[in-house]
């Protein structure tokens, strides 16, 4: 991963923890994107990438390129493959 997005990753996700995890209803919105301006610290919610994506946009236009994707209840936006794994050995 590029510096820029390696530090992208990592104030978004500082963010995630410090000012949305305490805001949101980790059942009620499990699995919901959440879009992070990693400058001014502005997010958006919903069940559809792309939504929040949009409406984060729509608010602060001078976002694009420094926002930040994750799920609620994971540590990443999407992946491929079967179940993530827990860490659990195999």
């Amino acid at each position: 991963m590029p510096e820029a997005q390696s530090e992208r990753a990592k104030r978004g996700n500082e963010i995630f923890e410090r000012v949305v995890r305490p805001e949101v209803d980790v059942q009620e919105n499990a699995r919901k994107f959440v879009v992070i301006d990693v400058e001014t610290e502005d997010y958006e919610i919903d069940s559809n990438a792309r939504a929040a994506f949009d409406r984060l946009i729509e608010r602060c236009p001078e976002a694009r390129g420094r926002m930040w994707l994750r799920r609620v209840g994971s540590r990443f936006g999407y992946h491929f493959g079967g179940p993530q794994r827990t860490g659990k050995g195999r």
